[in-house]
């Protein structure tokens, strides 16, 4: 786990101007893994911090792929991260985000066959919602706790979960749990325009991070998803 996170750093320290700290090394001592980082001073932040930060995710997103996903499986949080590569990105969101983790949810009984159901519905309907853009380099986690205010007063960015996707899963996925100022969002927008209906799709583009969380916690966030899911069948 931590060599993959170690390679997701390196690509984001190599594609963004963001501060991402740097890897020292990993591996293995007793048969636990380990990942050294480099150490990251806190500070106080610059007044345009967020309209830097907000510049820096629309700059990382104009790096794209010709495919979405990416080279090899990886993890979000202590969930395998599954990156087969797809051409499209409503095929790769079905089968690569959403059908495995339901699949999950309903083998254990949390979900239902008839959520099963309205899944398969709302993978077969993901091509009339998503505008067609190229495959963007996400974070792939990006909530309020895997960014920092660096020494420099500018905004450090750690914990990827990193593949090549529709670039509003990160936008959405800074709005689950707040803590980004709409300034961020401006800069960015200024910087690269999100497509009309992007607020629209927020909780549909928030439906992985929600099945990760009922994965990982259940409780609230399996209501959370079937009703996302129910919605957009």
């Amino acid at each position: 786990m931590f060599e993959k996170e170690a390679k997701g750093l390196e690509l984001l320290r190599n594609n963004s101007s963001l501060v991402i700290p740097g890897v020292m090394m990993h591996g293995i001592a007793d048969d636990k893994q380990y990942l050294v980082l480099e150490w990251l001073e806190k500070g106080a932040p610059q007044k345009d911090i967020w309209e830097r930060f907000g510049q820096a995710l629309a700059m990382l997103h104009k790096q794209t792929k010709e495919y979405f996903g990416l080279d090899e499986d990886n993890y979000i949080g202590s969930l395998r991260q599954h990156n087969d590569q797809h051409n499209d990105w409503p095929s790769f969101y079905a089968k690569c985000r959403i059908m495995p983790l339901v699949k999950i949810l309903v083998d254990e009984g949390t979900l239902s066959l008839q959520d099963m159901d309205t899944a398969h519905t709302l993978c077969d309907k993901l091509k009339y919602i998503f505008p067609e853009e190229p495959a963007s380099l996400l974070h792939g986690d990006l909530w309020a706790g895997n960014y920092s205010v660096h020494s420099s007063g500018y905004a450090a960015m750690f914990d990827p979960a990193v593949y090549f996707g529709h670039r509003e899963i990160d936008i959405a996925m800074t709005r689950l749990f707040g803590g980004f100022d709409q300034r961020f969002y401006d800069a960015y927008n200024e910087t690269y325009p999100l497509e009309k209906g992007w607020q629209q799709r927020l909780s549909l583009s928030q439906l992985y991070p929600i099945l990760v969380h009922a994965v990982l916690f259940g409780g609230h966030y399996c209501f959370q998803a079937r009703d996302v899911m129910t919605r957009f069948s």
